[in-house]
């Protein structure tokens, strides 16, 4: 029993209290923002270095050797800290693209597709189907569903030109009414109307 309280005061008296770690940390704090201009030539972000620095130090102080270069220690975790911060900046700055470097067009490209996108898609091609008037809406129903020009003109009673004619004029106002998802591709010009 008095051989471990010997040993504890003992080990109380040679180890550095995390009060004194402390007080030596903050004593480095203007070598420290030296050297973080170094690194980063901007005195906002040496502070904030130096702030990072001084954190990690002071949080993980049982890790300092006592009898180590304390100095040595708090560069080494600031040259650290700086890498892994420029490395994060570099990786986000890859993977995001500022918004005023995204042109409208080209939105349908860097952005990233969804169930709930799909939805809104075909609810908004519902609603321009709806919005086509019967003598159009008709004919080009059927053509989509597989059903062929004289198949239609014999179910509705009408010439194939008229159903031909009509099919056209709904694919206009369908592509009218679904601008917003008009891609912007330039179309070869035998195409075009």
């Amino acid at each position: 029993m008095w051989y471990q309280l010997c040993l504890q005061t003992h080990t109380k008296h040679s180890q550095m209290t995390k009060i004194e770690f402390n007080t030596l940390v903050l004593r480095q704090a203007s070598s420290l923002r030296s050297y973080a201009l170094h690194f980063t030539h901007d005195a906002d972000d040496a502070n904030d270095l130096v702030q990072d620095t001084m954190l990690k130090a002071i949080t993980y102080y049982n890790k300092f050797k006592e009898g180590t270069n304390l100095k040595g220690w708090l560069y080494t975790i600031m040259k650290n800290t700086f890498i892994n911060n420029y490395r994060r900046f570099v990786k986000m700055s890859t993977f995001v693209t500022k918004s005023d470097e995204i042109s409208s067009p080209n939105l349908v490209y860097s952005s990233t597709k969804n169930q709930g996108e799909a939805k809104f898609v075909m609810d908004d091609i519902k609603r321009a189907l709806d919005r086509l008037p019967a003598d159009y809406y008709v004919p080009f129903t059927m053509y989509f569903e597989g059903h062929k020009y004289h198949e239609i003109a014999d179910h509705l009673i009408i010439p194939i030109g008229t159903v031909k004619t009509r099919i056209h004029v709904a694919r206009k106002l369908l592509k009218k009414n679904l601008k917003a998802y008009d891609s912007g591709i330039k179309k070869p010009v035998y195409a075009e109307n």
